[in-house]
């Protein structure tokens, strides 16, 4: 019989097992033990990471659960995949917050490294092995021949070659999915966020745009992108920018040159949806599909992380309009096991999806310090149901609802 076994990181590092101690989870601030039932192998495309000032955890035989003199380590996923739990760790006395990524629990299991994970989508378009080639430098200084003295050619060349952004790289690539940011304001103050936080905080990965693109700017990587690139799709609202419907106006009237030049491809926003004067003139525009990000279905818990000046029943009636007037909707709802799938989340969410069909949810692993993020939101009322049973509960509210990870080509 294969047994579960927790690892620990030494200080340089290196990751090791301890036998005789049960690997562990965590739900939320629960632990659990893990069974065969919740891992999976080790994506490759995974990364591994110690969790620093947090000791790793462990059963022992006699059922004690107890540190392991060594760090915890965690695995980082690729996207596709749902992470069920988190590592199991205790934290010590004047601990920092950790960087934002998405923590995962990872074991040894027979012989191999495993995760607590399921695989939620597939989308070859978005392997690693598609992107930051050796020729993309090459094909940056194409596109800046082809749009010369371009603000958001050179912005989103920096975000290719220094971030590696895919959606930006996309652009340099001529296919697929490419994003243009326009906003750099925003009109939520979301714990963790990935483009702006205060300096004693967690550093963000990436940094805002600095400029309003103009119309005209926006129109010519538009026309230039979806007049050529196979399954092509332009995306306002990326990770290096704010909330993109403040530029409605802007991203409005690019949207019409657009589509006085190319009808090809489509055109897409990802947006907190909670300025709705601005989704309403985007939509007008002729806006094809809209992601919105959102975390509860419950005002609440949607107020405790997000802190803006908008509601959530700001975002349904974006929703609503968009959905009334035959925009592909999907919400791009951001997941962390024993938060999401609280009982009181899930009805949220039956209720949600009563009023407002949307045609997909990707779930997106919260990239956050659980234990920050855990001390701003509402305490939970019941135990949590599982990501296994918080999905199968989304399929049946919704089952003409695709429940994946990521954005798909619409056909027009």
């Amino acid at each position: 019989m294969h047994k579960i076994t927790a690892l620990y990181a030494d200080e340089r590092g290196e990751i090791f097992d301890a036998p005789g101690m049960a690997g562990l989870g965590r739900s939320g601030g629960e632990i659990v033990e893990l069974t065969p039932e919740d891992l999976i192998p080790l994506p490759e495309s995974a990364d591994l990471m110690f969790l620093p000032d947090r000791m790793a955890m462990g059963r022992a035989a006699d059922g004690e659960i107890l540190p392991v003199c060594g760090r915890a380590v965690s695995a980082i996923l690729p996207a596709g995949y749902t992470r069920l739990y988190l590592p199991a760790f205790q934290k010590q006395a004047g601990a920092a917050e950790l960087p934002l990524y998405g923590y995962t629990a990872v074991v040894l299991y027979k012989d191999a490294l495993y995760t607590a994970a399921i695989y939620t989508d597939e989308n070859s378009k978005w392997n690693p092995a598609y992107y930051n080639t050796h020729d993309l430098k090459k094909l940056v200084k194409r596109v800046q021949k082809d749009l010369p003295d371009s603000r958001l050619v050179d912005h989103l060349a920096h975000c290719s070659l220094e971030w590696h952004c895919c959606t930006a790289q996309n652009l340099f690539y001529r296919r697929w999915e490419a994003g243009i940011p326009v906003s750099p304001v925003c009109n939520a103050n979301c714990f963790g966020c990935i483009s702006l936080q205060p300096a004693e905080c967690c550093p963000s990965p990436q940094s805002r745009i600095t400029f309003r693109p103009t119309p005209e700017e926006i129109a010519a990587i538009g026309i230039y992108h979806l007049s050529a690139a196979p399954e092509g799709i332009i995306s306002f609202g990326q990770g290096c920018e704010g909330e993109p419907s403040l530029a409605a106006d802007n991203i409005a009237a690019g949207i019409r040159q657009i589509r006085s030049q190319t009808k090809k491809g489509q055109i897409n926003i990802n947006t907190n949806a909670g300025y709705t004067e601005g989704i309403v003139k985007i939509v007008d525009a002729g806006l094809d599909t809209m992601r919105v990000s959102i975390i509860s279905a419950d005002a609440a818990s949607y107020a405790a992380y997000y802190r803006s000046n908008y509601a959530l029943d700001q975002v349904k009636a974006s929703i609503r309009y968009a959905l009334d007037h035959g925009v592909y909707v999907s919400l791009n709802l951001l997941y962390l096991p024993g938060f999401n799938d609280r009982p009181e989340e899930a009805a949220a969410w039956q209720e949600f999806f009563r009023a407002l069909p949307v045609q997909m949810v990707q779930i997106r692993n919260l990239n956050i310090d659980p234990d920050a993020f855990l001390a701003i939101m509402p305490p939970a009322q019941q135990p949590a149901l599982g990501t296994k049973v918080f999905l199968q509960q989304l399929h049946e509210a919704a089952p003409q609802m695709l429940i994946g990870s990521f954005s798909h080509y619409v056909e027009n």
